[in-house]
């Protein structure tokens, strides 16, 4: 079963900048803005030249033991459109779990100037784990890069869940201080 995509720390939208750093409080070029879930710690990150990767877990979890992760990866450089990125971790992801279901838009447009695209994809029973897993993805397709924010649940989600976590990824944005109408909120230092 491939890793869940990736995760990030509290939900009342702290900016956490994943692509440029911040010089003066102020945001350059394009960014990632994604808000760091309550409660939830890094459990693992990487940065190589191609791809960010982050990996949130609830405080009394670790990636090598979860039921819920948040992640968030960062493909530099990359120039895909969501359906397709959507198709590849569609294939990638049946092939890992007998019995996973297609994969199900549930959001398809576009937000702040990017094409985004949100969908659901369910294993039964993950072999790696013997528990069922369910992920929601949302990418971007950025102009520079191409970014995408995943929660997975190793369990069915409550209805208060759902509405939860659909928040969260619907918060989820691209923003971009060389373009007036894409741009970035000044952070306070």
């Amino acid at each position: 079963m491939p890793r869940p995509l990736l995760a990030l720390p509290p939900f009342v939208l702290t900016l956490v900048l994943l692509c440029a750093g911040a010089a003066g409080g102020e945001l350059v070029n394009e960014n990632l803005l994604v808000g760091a879930p309550a409660g939830y710690k890094v459990g693992f990150q990487d940065k190589t030249g191609k791809l960010q990767m982050i990996e949130w877990v609830p405080a009394n979890e670790t990636v090598q033991n979860w039921t819920e992760m948040v992640t968030v990866q960062i493909f530099y450089g990359l120039k895909i459109a969501p359906e397709p990125f959507m198709r590849d971790l569609e294939a990638r992801w049946r092939k890992g779990c007998p019995g996973a279901g297609d994969a199900r838009p549930i959001a398809n447009g576009v937000e702040g100037g990017y094409p985004a695209l949100v969908w659901i994809l369910d294993c039964p029973k993950n072999p790696a784990t013997g528990k069922p897993e369910l992920t929601w993805i949302k990418a971007l397709q950025g102009n520079d890069s191409f970014y995408a924010v995943q929660k997975a649940f190793k369990f069915m989600p409550s209805k208060e869940q759902v509405v939860h976590w659909v928040k969260y990824l619907k918060a989820v944005r691209v923003c971009d201080s060389r373009l007036a109408e894409r741009a970035c909120p000044h952070l306070k230092n």
